[in-house]
């Protein structure tokens, strides 16, 4: 048994020492076989570099004998004769066509755009005038409360001018009046995103009073407006509109009138009118995408008249002792929050909207409690 063992080690360290050699002879064949790879790559790329740099040439020697063919044709050429005159009085001609045909203009070109509005109520009331204290009577009923004419054109490239001519009914005798709505001078290309209107136009305080009221997304006007503004926000005098230059959507207008409010009298300066006796208004607004299917509109606004004797010789009000109250200064503020819902659906887009208005009212007003 000793034996058996001691003949099995000398055969075992044989084995092993024939295995190493054969290791290291794939390995060299392994790293000669990488080192010729290697060669033939770098000889490749030196003769695609040569090819490439032979190429360059040939295109540069190219130009180089095209531009010197140029040249010499440049030196060996007769110049052109010159123009006879009947080919300049041709050519003459053709250009006046030319200039002809760019003075003319379309028919219509400056005619100013014109729409006609009207507005029909048509309305049904369980109960009579008398319970509801309208002007109209209950039941059933037909109104052609308005009709108006709208005209706008560009003065120049400038500004534009609009005006808006209404006709409207009184809703008890049914007869029909008709007067200048607005009437303004609107800049188009004021630098630093400002815009100017002046003359009889709709003054922007809050988000309702500046609108039309067949525009309204109501039948009629909300009381609120009729109290506080006077119904629509019209006025003669001038705003400006300011887009302030920041990321976000910011607008500012501020302006003033001689009076504000369509259905409300003017106030009365006395024998002469002071800056103090001008109506100063202002909104300041902004607008958010909370979603991609929520919008955000919110606002707030000023309204000042600060000295005036009366509104109209028309006393503000009186208490149940008879005692009149006259309005002596005009002072409105007001908030305004709109959010809409307008998602996209089948290439469409809906819209929900919820709108609040909150007026407030801090006008001073005189009384003479003894009559005098």
């Amino acid at each position: 048994m000793k034996l058996k063992y001691l003949l099995g080690w000398p055969s075992a360290l044989c084995l092993s020492a024939m295995l190493a050699q054969a290791q290291e002879a794939n390995q060299a064949e392994k790293f000669e076989k990488q080192l010729k790879e290697i060669q033939e790559n770098f000889e490749k790329q030196q003769r695609e570099a040569r090819e490439s740099f032979e190429k360059m040439l040939r295109e540069q020697q190219a130009q180089i004998e095209a531009l010197k063919k140029q040249i010499e044709a440049a030196k060996t050429n007769v110049p052109p004769a010159p123009m006879t005159a009947e080919e300049a009085k041709e050519l003459n001609a053709k250009v006046d066509q030319v200039v002809e045909a760019q003075k003319k203009v379309r028919p219509s070109e400056f005619n100013p755009a014109i729409g006609l509005v009207g507005e029909t109520i048509f309305s049904y009331r369980s109960k009579g005038s008398d319970a509801t204290g309208s002007d109209r009577p209950g039941g059933f009923d037909v109104n052609q409360r308005s009709v108006e004419l709208n005209i706008a054109a560009a003065v120049d490239p400038f500004a534009k001018g609009y005006a808006v001519i209404n006709a409207s009914a009184d809703s008890e005798t049914g007869e029909a009046s008709m007067g200048v709505e607005e009437a303004a001078l609107q800049t188009t290309s004021l630098p630093w995103n400002l815009e100017l209107k002046a003359g009889r136009f709709f003054g922007e305080f809050g988000k309702l009073s500046y609108i039309h009221d067949h525009e309204l997304p109501f039948v009629n006007r909300p009381l609120a407006l009729d109290q506080f503004v006077g119904g629509e926000s019209r006025t003669d005098g001038a705003q400006i509109n300011w887009l302030l230059p920041v990321p976000h959507y910011v607008s500012l207008t501020t302006g003033f009138g001689v009076g504000f409010g369509g259905d409300s009298p003017l106030n009365n300066p006395g024998a002469h009118r002071a800056l103090s006796g001008l109506n100063y208004f202002g909104r300041l607004s902004t607008y958010f995408d909370l979603t991609p299917d929520i919008q955000l509109e919110t606002g707030i606004s000023g309204l000042i008249n600060p000295r005036t004797h009366d509104r109209g010789g028309v006393d503000a009000f009186v208490r149940p002792d008879g005692v009149p109250f006259t309005e002596n200064e005009r002072r409105v503020a007001g908030l305004d929050l709109k959010v809409s819902y307008v998602p996209l659906r089948n290439n469409q887009f809906q819209r929900l909207d919820w709108g609040t208005e909150v007026l407030y009212s801090g006008s001073r007003y005189l009384y003479d409690p003894d009559g005098s």
